[in-house]
């Protein structure tokens, strides 16, 4: 050939070459290699498999039951129509590239407003950060308050918004105030966080009550005549069991993984994980690292911790009248110094152990995002939900079962809590109790 040719001919090689372009859609995975001799990256995947989740994906109603973004939308007016500030995980693109249906937004109260005062007027300004979302971006939210309004966003391509309530001590002991905040929206209250409060007892808090007391009782009979779901979530087992004996309604743990497989209070043990499936109720997955493997994350997040301890005391002085602040600031640092992820085999364990244990009816995703910051590989923001749908396929799951997990479960259950509202609400005359604690 000609030298002319020949360069001719190169050029067109090398334009053709350059026109390629690799887009590795969500879920995939490569194996990375150095170069200089070694293999090249190359996909994991099955394609096929790959294409077939994304079709039953797509198909699907997607529920995530909780997630924390609602703290900076309240504190620093965050706006889901932007880009997420470091280290937050959602935003309308993300949960759209996710193929997320509906968004619980958690209304966290922290335990310092017991002490210090104003549970009840934080959870309003949260509530109204929910509600300034939709109305700021009414193309893509819509709120949510019922099972029918979830189905309602799918088919209108929009993403339904509902909120609960992340600890009991919220309701500053009125059970008027809990009827106010149902007919604001919420749809589901965390009996207790991670604090014990006056009328129920939580897995990492005080033992008072031997699970609930008489008023905690009270609490859940009157969530079910609102129709307000009883999360069962931070609460120690003999509160959970408890409020599996007093509920006429089917409860939900709105994210928590399974006790057998990481030996934490936050999670759930066999026995109350069947006692919830004879209840009719989800136990929702928390994706959290230290939730999914508290073996291996455990040792790790203590050396972290130790590392920082310097640091975090600092800013616990800096800030220690200003509990959001403290949190922001505190979230930013541990974000700054991430742990290894865990392999998304380890989350997926936790969906076929609760499978096994309680049945295919009575799981679903609660990831926590933004409540937390270490998150497994592949599962490690709102946009990484297919990833899920594939490896459930992966493990032989029909498209049915994985319906239920995405969201078909929750569903069911949301529904049948409306049932019983209705149903106690014609057997009960006077529109509840007035009783206060003390009172």
């Amino acid at each position: 050939m000609k030298p002319r040719r020949l360069l001719r001919s190169l050029l067109i090689l090398l334009l053709a070459l350059s026109c390629f372009s690799f887009a590795i859609p969500i879920g995939a995975q490569r194996t990375t290699q150095p170069a200089q001799g070694k293999p090249r990256a190359r996909s994991t995947r099955d394609e096929a498999l790959w294409q077939r989740a994304l079709a039953i994906h797509r198909r699907a109603i997607v529920i995530d039951t909780h997630n924390d973004v609602t703290t900076p939308m309240t504190n620093d007016d965050y706006d889901l129509g932007g880009t997420p500030p470091t280290p937050y995980r959602t935003s309308i693109a993300r949960m759209k590239q996710g193929g997320q249906t509906a968004e619980f937004f958690s209304l966290y109260i922290k335990p310092w407003y017991v002490a210090h005062g104003g549970a009840a007027r934080r959870t309003l300004d949260m509530i109204d950060s929910v509600y300034r979302a939709v109305e700021r971006h009414p193309n893509d939210l819509m709120f949510a308050t019922t099972s029918t309004d979830i189905r309602r966003a799918k088919a209108q391509n929009k993403i339904a918004c509902l909120m609960g309530i992340e600890g009991g001590h919220a309701i500053e002991n009125s059970l008027p105030a809990l009827r106010e905040f149902y007919r604001l929206g919420v749809r589901y209250m965390t009996l207790t966080w991670n604090n014990t409060n006056d009328w129920a007892d939580a897995g990492r808090g005080e033992r008072k009550h031997n699970g609930l007391s008489e008023f905690g009782k009270e609490v859940v009979r009157e969530m079910n005549r609102l129709g307000m779901l009883v999360d069962v979530s931070h609460v120690s087992d003999k509160t959970m069991s408890d409020a599996l004996d007093v509920s006429k309604a089917p409860v939900i743990a709105s994210h928590s993984s399974a006790r057998a497989l990481s030996n934490v209070p936050r999670n759930i043990p066999d026995d109350l994980l069947r006692r919830i499936a004879k209840n009719g109720g989800v136990v929702q997955i928390n994706f959290y690292s230290f939730f999914i493997d508290q073996k291996t994350v455990g040792p790790q997040s203590d050396a972290r911790g130790e590392r920082l301890k310097a640091q975090q005391e600092a800013l616990s002085v800096k800030y220690a009248d200003d509990p959001e602040r403290l949190a922001e600031e505190s979230d930013k640092l541990e974000a700054q110094n991430p742990l290894p992820p865990l392999p998304l085999s380890k989350l997926i364990d936790h969906i076929d152990h609760i499978v096994k244990v309680a049945g295919i009816d009575h799981v679903g995703l609660g990831p926590d995002f933004d409540g937390a910051n270490d998150f497994p590989e592949g599962a490690r923001d709102v946009s990484m939900y297919p990833n899920i749908t594939y490896e459930l396929l992966k493990r032989g799951y029909s498209e049915q079962d994985i319906d239920k997990i995405l969201g078909g479960n929750f569903l069911r259950v949301f529904a049948q809590a409306e049932l019983v509202s209705r149903k106690l609400s014609r057997s009960i005359s006077g529109g509840g109790s007035t009783r206060r604690i003390g009172k």
